[in-house]
């Protein structure tokens, strides 16, 4: 008749752990052997299984040997009450993760990183909010962007998320133009009469003079989150073209 002991060979076919995680949780005082053998051979009681399970079962929720160290330790009340929290960080963790695989297959599909809902609940700040702050550092001193902080201080938070996302469709829209115009001199009317939009949308919030006008077009030419957005209206170098027909504008409009 077979023993209750198991020996380590039979923990190891039984569970699929290896040897080596069996003394390390012996080294530890995680799961200690019952018996120890003249031979050194460990052999485990039916409880030690059980405990074994528990802590793989815990492991798997993404706690330290410390913490299933400790709670294995308490009743069973005490264990629920515990994971009845960690529970609840499982299912942070979850939607989080789900919020993840939705940004991360929207940018595989060619939405760019500044459009995506990413860092959100998270102490990295929303992108949207990186180059808020990134603009204030390098238009802060202006006038005009003094006039920008003090326009919108009129509007609620959500008046300022629809503002946003108003901005950014308008954006994408005006772009979608330039792209169609690409075979055009950046001079032409149709491609001027596009700019004469683009800095319409700009003016919403704020007065936009040709010093304005060609920090952002040396802006989008320098910075590679430019070129990157720019690849999704075309396969041409849109950047480039939008830069030139905002300097002929602001040349030929000297304020």
């Amino acid at each position: 008749m077979k023993t209750n002991f198991f020996t380590v060979k039979d923990i190891v076919r039984i569970t699929g752990v290896t040897t080596r995680t069996l003394h390390f949780y012996d080294k530890i005082n995680l799961l200690k052997p019952t018996r120890l053998l003249n031979n050194g051979y460990r052999t485990y009681r039916r409880e030690d299984l059980e405990r074994l399970q528990t802590i793989l079962f815990l492991k798997e929720m993404d706690l330290s040997l410390k913490e299933i160290s400790d709670i294995i330790q308490l009743s069973k009340e005490q264990q629920l009450q515990i994971l009845q929290l960690h529970h609840q960080t499982l299912l942070a963790k979850q939607q989080r993760l789900g919020t993840i695989i939705n940004a991360l297959e929207e940018y595989i599909s060619g939405k760019e990183i500044v459009n995506l809902n990413i860092f959100n609940s998270s102490p990295i700040l929303p992108l949207q909010e990186q180059y808020s702050r990134e603009a204030k550092i390098v238009y802060g001193e202006t006038e005009k962007y003094k006039e920008y902080e003090k326009n919108l201080e009129k509007f609620s938070d959500q008046e300022k998320e629809n503002l946003s996302y108003e901005f950014a469709s308008n954006m994408e829209k005006v772009f979608k133009k330039l792209a169609n115009q690409i075979h055009n001199l950046p001079s032409s009317n149709q491609v001027q009469e596009l700019i004469v939009e683009w800095k319409s949308y700009l003016e919403q919030n704020m007065s936009c003079d040709t010093e304005i006008l060609k920090c952002i077009a040396n802006t989008s030419k320098s910075d590679q989150r430019w070129k990157n957005y720019f690849k999704q209206f075309s396969d041409k170098d849109l950047r480039e073209f939008v830069y030139q027909a905002i300097m002929y504008y602001c040349n030929t409009n000297k304020q």
